[in-house]
């Protein structure tokens, strides 16, 4: 069994369900008539019944990994207590097992530093998984290693109280030094690998500003007001500056020479969920896109 923390209520169950997940519409359909999805641990039977913010939305997939194993995979451990951890997660790793990716992932990399002392009250494939970021893209996540922290941090990013600032590199120069992007995203109807800005879909903002430019690209800070999947990716493409490096927005590799997007998740903030201090943290860009930056400012000189 797995389940999905909603953040953002208004969506119908298909949908929301396909947007956070890597199965087709039709799959998704096909587990809610058989009676496989629950909602508050409900049975919920109608594809288009409306999922609310807060929500726990669990699904049993046959398909599912039940066979995960630990693995040695190096982690860049930022901070850690008894109830959550801070990692600054490398590019190419991704976060928890699914379709293409069935090990190697974050996933296997905790259960082996924490065995047993991960939070896994959303099924064993994502264990002590709060949230996620994307293959390539590198930076700082939360880790809860109990359901209590778990929970805490779960109402923490739905009530979008968590501060998350990333940082990229762009093709090309941004008109303005600093703005607000307010487009939807939903799944591309053409390559359902990609999301795209779409009129029917979920309302997603990002918040931007520039913090230096070159001749054919710009270094830009970036905060998250909502936590749509590949959401910097997308308003960036639909801007007409993809990340750099970016192969499946757009972005220039050829020049740059980086294998994946250079995007990086810089800075994380949240209450502690046992203390409720606030907690800041931050990771300064991987050696390949400091590398980047370095190269962009000798041209530009």
């Amino acid at each position: 069994m797995t389940t999905v923390y909603c953040t953002e209520g208004g969506a119908r169950l298909d949908v929301f369900l396909t947007d956070e997940t890597e199965f087709t519409r039709s799959h998704i359909k096909n587990l809610i008539d058989g009676g496989r999805v629950f909602i508050g641990g409900v049975p919920a039977f109608k594809a288009g019944q409306t999922v609310k913010t807060g929500d726990e939305v669990a699904f049993d997939d046959e398909a599912e990994n039940s066979d995960l194993k630990p693995q040695d995979i190096p982690l860049h451990i930022v901070y850690e207590d008894d109830e959550v951890a801070v990692i600054n997660k490398q590019r190419g790793l991704v976060v928890h097992p699914g379709a293409g990716n069935p090990d190697g992932t974050l996933v296997n990399a905790l259960m082996y530093r924490y065995g047993d002392a991960l939070s896994c009250m959303y099924g064993a494939a994502r264990a002590g998984i709060v949230h996620r970021l994307d293959k390539d893209t590198t930076g700082l996540i939360v880790v809860a290693k109990t359901d209590f922290a778990h929970a805490r941090l779960g109402e923490q990013f739905a009530a979008h109280t968590v501060k998350k600032l990333y940082r990229a590199v762009l093709d090309g120069n941004l008109r303005n030094d600093d703005g607000v992007i307010d487009a939807p995203i939903g799944r591309d109807k053409k390559n359902r690998l990609k999301m795209a800005v779409a009129a029917d879909g979920r309302r997603a903002v990002t918040k931007y500003r520039v913090l230096e430019r070159f001749k054919s690209n710009c270094y830009v800070e970036f905060e998250l007001c909502t936590g749509r999947t590949h959401q910097i990716r997308v308003h960036c493409a639909h801007l007409g500056h993809p990340v750099s490096c970016d192969p499946l927005y757009g972005g220039n590799a050829q020049k740059l020479g980086v294998n994946g997007q250079l995007l990086h998740s810089r800075t994380l903030a949240f209450d502690h969920p046992k203390s409720g201090e606030r907690s800041e943290f931050t990771a300064e860009e991987p050696p390949d896109f400091l590398r980047v930056l370095g190269v962009l400012r000798a041209r530009a000189n």
